[in-house]
């Protein structure tokens, strides 16, 4: 028997390249089913003096509005009970850019809770597609139907919408329960 697997869609925004010395500063999450409803949001008061201004505008958020966001370990509480709320089995971490989003969170998650509620791995969409189409230099972005805009919650619903196509038309076995 196979054990259960909940899958979710993450996206990251950040002010810069790597966690510790720049901060996620937005983060958003989204259950793999079919009307992706289920969705979680969080915006991450910084942990660093150091920021990326340019890496910074892509959220569309200004240094002072972060600095008036919530505690980041708050926000990993109530992610990571989000996600305990949300999972049959356990939890499976699928990101667009998993060398991105996964450090942030994995780090985040260890830094605040000493645990990180994903394990130890996570599953990159595009390699996934590449895989699937069988070729390497195909991109699954034009799959998605939601506006890629960089508010993580839109962003990683259309990576979603993205799988579940996969799943639909292109024969991607995933047991979405």
């Amino acid at each position: 028997m196979v054990d259960a697997v909940s899958y979710f869609m993450v996206d990251v925004e950040a002010d810069g390249p790597i966690p510790e010395r720049y901060s996620m500063v937005a983060i958003g999450a989204v259950v793999v089913e079919p009307g992706l409803q289920r969705t979680f949001y969080g915006r991450l008061r910084p942990i660093s003096e150091q920021f990326i201004p340019i890496a910074l505008s892509v959220s569309g958020f200004s240094r002072a509005d972060t600095l008036a966001f919530p505690n980041p370990g708050d926000v990993m509480r109530e992610l990571a009970h989000w996600i305990g709320e949300n999972t049959t089995g356990r939890p499976m971490f699928v990101s667009d850019n998993n060398g991105f989003d996964w450090q942030f969170v994995n780090w985040y998650f260890h830094a605040f809770l000493g645990e990180n509620p994903f394990g130890h791995s996570s599953t990159n969409l595009g390699s996934l597609y590449k895989g699937l189409v069988k070729d390497f230099k195909k991109n699954f972005k034009h799959l998605r139907r939601s506006r890629h805009t960089h508010n993580p919650v839109d962003d990683a619903r259309g990576n979603a919408e993205a799988l579940l196509h996969m799943r639909d038309a292109l024969g991607l076995k995933i047991d979405l329960r």
